[in-house]
């Protein structure tokens, strides 16, 4: 089973921790437009393309996630360092010395040992444009986050500030797949920022494999404020230009201490506003409390809920 999986840094990774233990080939595209922390930095000043989310799912997918994948993740806290992390420093140090990004991948990925790839989805650097209902035109995804929480309007269209081209292995993955799975993760920032790479939406819509979208379970200030499922989903497969054969929903834990905290952050459980035959609903999440209490999928629950559905639709196939 040949499964890729399309979208950026925490919720990609999520997932994968737990569908790299399945028996599917796994080719994870990641969007190349963050602008925030260590990775923006690193592009600015090194003007190479932002390593955190590559980061992030490189270590997802290692099989020894424990000593490497802690010191890959590892982030100072003080110092001219200040703020990145171990892994952002050697993937753009790797970039520079190799003078390619995919190369710089490849090697840490060797490095970590990884089941499966991980790739950008183009192999050229773009800053995220959005068009808000209100008029205005926002740069750089920090920047589009931020007047998103401030304006509570929403997004209109998102674009890239210039055409940049499909990463060649992206559309072999995308083409040679079983499976395309959409997200989890930010549905603009994340998932779409995939979807308006130029050429990206026409060799999905060539694809034979099954489009799958896994929905955010809260609502994110920023960009789906207010956003119900049916938002989510329309707005994923305006951008793709085609239908979805499944939906997966999970429901948030039932803790109303945890609920209450993210209602005062303007963020509540994405509405379920659809009734429709392609919708897998469950409580297919967890709350995570190492650094504050935070509403997440459980990696080994949503892996085998996607597993699950794809061996039945080959099988009956």
């Amino acid at each position: 089973m040949k499964i890729t999986v399309i979208g950026g840094g925490t919720g990609l990774s999520t997932l994968l921790k737990g569908l790299k233990f399945y028996p599917c080939d796994i080719a994870a595209v990641v969007t190349i437009t963050d602008e925030g922390g260590s990775s923006g930095v690193l592009r600015e000043e090194l003007n190479v393309p932002p390593p955190g989310d590559i980061r992030n799912n490189l270590v997802a997918m290692a099989n020894d996630e424990d000593i490497l994948g802690e010191l890959f993740n590892y982030r100072f806290k003080n110092g001219s360092l200040h703020g990145h992390t171990v892994g952002n420093i050697i993937l753009a140090a790797l970039t520079k010395i190799t003078g390619s990004f995919t190369e710089a991948i490849s090697k840490v990925a060797d490095i970590l040992a990884i089941k499966g790839r991980v790739l950008p989805v183009s192999t050229e650097m773009a800053r995220l444009v959005a068009i808000f209902e209100d008029g205005s035109e926002i740069f750089g995804e920090t920047g589009i986050v931020e007047y998103g929480k401030s304006s509570k309007s929403r997004i209109k269209e998102l674009k890239l500030d210039r055409n940049i081209k499909l990463n060649p292995a992206v559309c072999e993955a995308i083409l040679d797949s079983d499976a395309l799975v959409f997200g989890p993760g930010s549905l603009y920032t994340s998932v779409i920022a995939n979807l308006i790479v130029s050429g990206f939406s026409e060799v999905v819509r060539q694809s034979k494999a099954a489009k799958i979208y896994i929905s955010n379970i809260m609502t994110q200030p920023g960009e789906t404020h207010g956003y119900k499922l049916s938002d989510h989903v329309s707005e994923v497969e305006r951008y793709l230009g085609t239908r979805l054969d499944f939906i997966v929903h999970s429901l948030p834990p039932k803790n109303e201490d945890v609920l209450e905290k993210y209602a005062l952050k303007d963020s509540i459980p994405v509405e379920i506003d659809l009734q429709d035959e392609r919708l897998i609903i469950g409580r297919f999440s967890k709350i995570i409390t190492d650094e504050e209490a935070r509403v997440r999928h459980d990696s080994f629950v949503i892996a085998k809920v996607l597993y699950d559905l794809l061996k039945e639709k080959i099988e009956v196939q």
